[in-house]
């Protein structure tokens, strides 16, 4: 009897799951990610044009990711709250900014806005597409999270190789070429918005206007040590990576005097193995 049920439910749970969506918002986190790994790619290229030193390579990076990381806890506390349709499409709107900024950056400064606003871009973007996924996921919420990773790591891995064919034959104002990619973005992230609004408004009709977040039986201790080591796991490994791509390509060329697109193509190697750890 009990294996009636949990073939029944499974079945249930299946067909609640929103394929299309779920794949939309995958393909979405690999244009995010993808414009995002362009920044650490282009590193070579602005360092030789704009006499940057290693120092300042190192502040455009924590630029990026101060902005990338920090506005993410308080993106998700908000939305907790009000949920916000159409902020994955505002928050692309901040990266097409950012992405024609720093097409046009003429100098350091310029460039640390510019990876500012890229930054924001995704700080908007993740804690709403994750919770997107996780509405279109039916219960499948493991399936769901790897899908929407599979689709971030991904597009790390390109950016580097867009990099070598794009921007470093034809300069620093060819990053503006992107700007395709984050307009297709937004455009798709629009239809996922007004999904999940339709999707809201029969959660409010079946819940009434009170709808709270699970529930679990762990203790609050717990839970905030479980939260802690997580944290630091994810710390640990964004700490290291990050050091990676900002300073591989420079090492190659020094080191093995490879040209800087040649170097793109291996930290697009790393990347894609990264990826495929994942």
């Amino acid at each position: 009897m009990k294996e009636t049920t949990t073939t029944i439910d499974t079945k249930q749970i299946a067909q609640q799951t929103v394929f299309p969506i779920l794949f939309a918002i995958s393909f979405s986190h690999l244009l995010n990610d993808t414009i995002q790994s362009l920044i650490p790619a282009i590193y070579p290229l602005v360092k030789d044009t704009y006499n940057l030193s290693f120092s300042q390579i190192g502040l455009i990076t924590l630029t990026f990711q101060m902005a990338a990381s920090l506005f993410q806890p308080f993106v998700g506390l908000y939305t907790d709250k009000k949920p916000q349709p159409y902020s994955l499409a505002i928050g692309m709107g901040f990266t097409l900014i950012g992405l024609i900024t720093l097409s046009l950056s003429t100098g350091f400064y310029f460039m640390l806005l510019s990876v500012a606003l890229i930054g924001t871009g995704s700080s908007i973007f993740h804690p709403e597409a994750s919770r997107m996924a996780h509405a279109a996921s039916g219960g499948r919420r493991g399936l769901a999270q790897s899908i929407f990773q599979l689709g971030g790591n991904a597009g790390s891995s390109i950016g580097p190789l867009l990099a070598a064919w794009i921007i470093v034959p034809y300069g620093q104002f060819s990053v503006i070429w992107f700007s395709i990619i984050a307009l297709l973005a937004i455009v798709i992230l629009s239809w996922v918005g007004s999904w999940y609004k339709g999707y809201m408004v029969n959660l409010k009709a079946k819940h009434g206007s009170k709808l709270q977040a699970g529930t679990n039986n762990f203790s609050r201790n717990k839970v905030i040590g479980a939260v802690i080591i997580l944290l630091v796991l994810i710390f640990s490994k964004y700490f290291y990576m990050a050091s990676l791509t900002s300073y591989f390509t420079f090492y190659l060329i020094d080191k093995f005097n490879v040209s800087v697109q040649t170097s793109q193509i291996y930290l697009f190697i790393f990347l894609f193995s990264v990826a495929a750890g994942t």
